[in-house]
């Protein structure tokens, strides 16, 4: 005990408040521990609000849409035996308001509900009220369509054929994230006012939905597995209250992903950083190290008085980068805002945090073991001569700490971690890339060695200095490594990201979308455009929506309900999708194999699929689709398969069928418009915006230019959220090159005193340094480009499933200033270095 407490009192005189020497572990330490506890913090309240909220997000325990039709009577009665049930349909429409002769109109989505709804959560309007279904003809509008329309509460507006009156405007609607992405701001209206719009037709593009309330004791996942099980075939999409939102949870899963691979490559550039700070440090103090021994300190007395330092240091840091996390996680709620259900603000969570303070004191111990088990190995003479004779690096006594260091880290991530095979690949392929780049460290040095002489003097001794004895080439190596591939992983990420914005957010796009157009005014819809636009590109398809049931030879097909895991390739298996019929192979379609049936086809019922959706589920021409629309079963033949090309805002359909499949069965027509260069003006947009409105009161117009914008707004906010937190990495990534720098500027004091003595100037001495960082920043830089651009692959491809589309010239660029970077800090921080005078310098080795 006395020796602990005779080690505290050296400890703390050696200690001071500027914290002099240390300085890097705390950058380092503080970063990491901030970035652990902001993200662990963000996403612990993330997944407490979907999992608290489940059942309101969700509008019940159990929620079943079913496309085109409302439920049958067995159906009904199979729910209803279940719990309480709330009905109701979903549909896009248009809501209008006649103005002195002009018409004011903005597509909705309007949703209808029972007297049950809301059946969790409360809904209430912007005058305080708590509302449930509207009655009559009154209507709930969203705060959007209020705006937009100019209406208040008492004013009148259409929808279809029904003339409403607004009974409030929105202030919460308790299941609105379950409902998914819309076209436009909700109307919420009863049952009288949706038969009186006439908008339900055979045909219309409507979705059912019942919510089911269920007794406290029953499971959701065997009421929905019952529900599969009792109509297999009907096409019934299901979702229980633990995934109220399946865009969300993987939106939120995926993020929560890499948020935490950020965090753990903070903490993992920092350690270097760490490591390096910390032998620094010791460095600084060797001269007292040896004093201690020579006056009696035994070597477990020198690991005790700067182990306590550390630790110190390490738990000031921790504690300041909680406070920083903790302080940052509003920030980082407010970035997300539009994309996450988190009401930005304060949050605590004393899981996240207590495992942000373990990784942190983990991370500092592990790292900083190495340099204080060699202060404390070596005896006092070969401290004292280490400036021209080099302290040799045992590795045996590293084994014990470093291992038992480097276990908790990997155990702790990995018990922690909600993606362990994740964090256990990353940590791994960590581990690679520090071995790897230890390894070239080792390879640069021998090559060093072994390469000819050149006759330049400076560029001799600049190769000599990379493999002379004490000379910090392998940590160079390593921290430039690091450095440079955060660089290159960043910038990689960004243009990816802003690729993916610019293609699949397309600059050309048709003007305007028309929905549920009856398929016998094709003419007069036309007509109607044309009155106004007459050289306006039009193009209509039948419009169906439907589910793929079974798929694969005729006589062994594979069931869908029957799979596990669905790939993410195969999205168009899950739920209803949208089918259509065509004579001709679609605008922007290519038949790669396969033939298209012809023109006047009556033979046996074709599909032609999508060539990415059939190498998902190994379909093939000849093979069979067994579907479902309306409630009706058919199976077609697969006649060819197709490439689509996606990045056209245009209709693109998984599944298109030979006309004599479908055109037998009610539908509408979908329809686009695109106006010439000439006629893009307000006059003309509003012309047909009225003009339909009023021909088709039943059909859904929709701008397009809105929802663009609105794509490009949710994509660039993700962008930068992604990248905000990315620079954590960055950040940690600049600490470590400058206290990589900082301890080789230690290490080259003494050769660049005894050159000047020798008669070198200061300008040589500057060749020399920047002929040697140069040499080790051409090495480390192809790596860091295949390391940097091999990660960012994993994170655009893997994590968020985008398409690889880097900028290369950004790339390029910005690794070329990180370059640069290198060579700036090497000269600042060796300005002392070059004006130091060799006398005093001499005296005090």
């Amino acid at each position: 005990m006395n020796r602990w407490a005779t080690a505290w009192r050296l400890a703390r005189r050696g200690l001071d408040w500027r914290f002099r020497g240390l300085r890097l572990l705390i950058v380092c330490l503080v970063l990491g521990t901030a970035a652990l506890a902001a993200i662990g913090t963000l996403t612990g309240a993330i997944e407490r609000e979907l999992a608290a909220r489940g059942q309101v997000l969700l509008g019940g325990d159990v929620a079943v849409v079913i496309p085109l039709r409302e439920a049958t009577p067995q159906e009904l009665a199979e729910f209803r035996s279940f719990g309480t049930v709330s009905s109701g349909m979903r549909m896009q429409a248009m809501a209008r308001r006649d103005e002195g002769g002009e018409v004011i109109a903005t597509p909705i989505a309007l949703k209808q509900v029972d007297g049950q709804w809301p059946l969790y959560g409360s809904f209430t309007l912007k005058d305080g009220r708590t509302a449930r279904a509207p009655q009559g003809m009154e209507a709930w509008i969203d705060p959007g369509v209020s705006e937009r329309m100019g209406l208040r509460p008492g004013d009148r507006f259409s929808i279809g054929q029904a003339m409403l009156t607004v009974g409030g405007v929105i202030a919460n609607e308790p299941d609105r994230l379950s409902e998914g992405f819309s076209l436009g701001p909700t109307v919420i209206i009863g049952k009288a006012a949706l038969d009186a719009s006439g908008l339900v037709q055979p045909g219309s593009m409507t979705r059912a939905r019942y919510s089911i309330r269920l007794p406290a004791s029953d499971d959701p996942k065997a009421v929905e597995a019952a529900i599969k099980a009792r109509f297999p075939d009907a096409a019934l999409g299901t979702r229980t209250r633990d995934a109220a939102s399946p865009g969300l949870d993987r939106f939120v899963g995926r993020m929560g992903q890499f948020l935490m691979l950020v965090a753990l490559a903070a903490l993992a550039i920092a350690g270097i950083g760490i490591g390096n700070g910390v032998s620094s440090y010791l460095e600084a103090r060797r001269g007292s190290i040896a004093t201690l021994k020579v006056l009696g300190a035994t070597s477990g007395d020198i690991a005790r008085i700067f182990l306590l330092q550390i630790v110190a240091t390490a738990m000031l840091s921790v504690l300041l980068g909680l406070a920083i996390g903790l302080a940052v996680t509003p920030l980082l709620g407010l970035a997300l805002a539009g994309l996450l259900p988190v009401a930005p603000g304060f949050v605590l969570d004393a899981g996240a945090l207590v495992g942000a303070a373990a990784f942190g004191l983990l991370i500092a111990l592990t790292f900083a073991a190495p340099p204080l088990v060699r202060a404390r190995e070596f005896p006092a003479m070969a401290l004292m001569r280490a400036r021209v004779a080099p302290l040799g690096h045992r590795w045996r006594p590293l084994v014990l700490p470093v291992g038992a260091g480097l276990g908790g880290i990997v155990a702790l991530a990995v018990l922690t971690a909600p993606q362990k095979l994740l964090a256990a690949g990353f940590l791994g392929g960590a581990a690679a890339l520090f071995l790897l780049l230890f390894a070239l460290g080792r390879g640069v040095t021998w090559l060093a060695a072994h390469a000819p002489r050149p006759k330049a003097t400076t560029l001799r001794l600049a190769l000599a200095n990379l493999h002379r004895p004490g000379a910090q080439t392998g940590p160079l190596v390593v921290a430039l490594g690091f450095g440079l591939a955060a660089f290159v992983l960043i910038a990689a990420i960004e243009t990816s990201l802003d690729g993916n914005i610019a293609r699949r957010v397309p600059a050309r796009a048709p003007d305007y979308f028309v929905l549920d157009v009856p398929h016998t005014e094709a003419a007069k819809f036309e007509a109607t455009v044309r009155k106004v636009a007459p050289q306006a590109a039009i193009r209509t398809v039948p419009a169906l929506r439907g589910s793929i049931l079974a798929f694969g030879p005729k006589d062994r097909m594979t069931v869908v309900a029957g799979m596990g895991r669905i790939p993410d390739d195969a999205w168009a298996l899950r739920g209803d999708r949208g089918l259509t019929y065509s004579a001709e192979v679609p605008d922007g379609n290519t038949v790669t194999e396969g033939q298209w049936w012809p023109k006047d086809y009556t033979g046996e019922p074709l599909v032609s699929v999508d060539e990415k959706l059939a190498q998902a589920i190994n379909l093939h021409v000849g093979d069979y689709v067994r579907f479902t629309f309306l409630g009706i079963e058919r199976t077609a033949r697969v006649a060819s398969l197709r490439r689509i090309d996606w990045d056209s805002l245009g209709f693109n359909y998984v599944l298109v069928f030979s006309p004599n499949t479908l055109e037998d069965a009610p539908h509408n027509l979908a329809a686009t418009i695109e106006l010439p260069p000439g006629e893009k003006t307000d006059a003309v947009k509003t012309g047909i915006l009225s003009g339909l409105v009023r021909a088709f009161p039943s059909s859904s117009v929709i701008e397009v230019g809105p929802v663009l914008s609105q794509a490009r707004t949710i994509l660039s906010q993700m962008s930068t959220a992604v990248l905000a937190a990315a620079s954590v990495a960055i950040l940690a990534g600049l600490a470590v090159l400058a206290g990589a720098i900082a301890a080789a500027r230690e290490a080259r004091q003494y050769d660049s005193v005894i050159l000047r003595v020798l008669g070198a100037s200061r300008r040589q001495l500057l060749g020399l340094l920047l002929s040697e960082y140069a040499l080790l920043v051409s090495v480390t830089a192809l790596l860091a480009l295949a390391l940097g651009t091999g990660a960012a692959w994993l994170v655009v491809r893997q994590l968020f499933d985008f398409d690889w589309m880097p900028g290369w010239p950004r790339v390029l660029g910005v690794l070329g200033l990180g370059a640069g970077l290198v060579l700036a800090l090497a000269v600042t921080g060796s300005l002392g270095v070059l004006r130091s005078r060799p006398a005093r310098v001499l005296r005090e080795l």
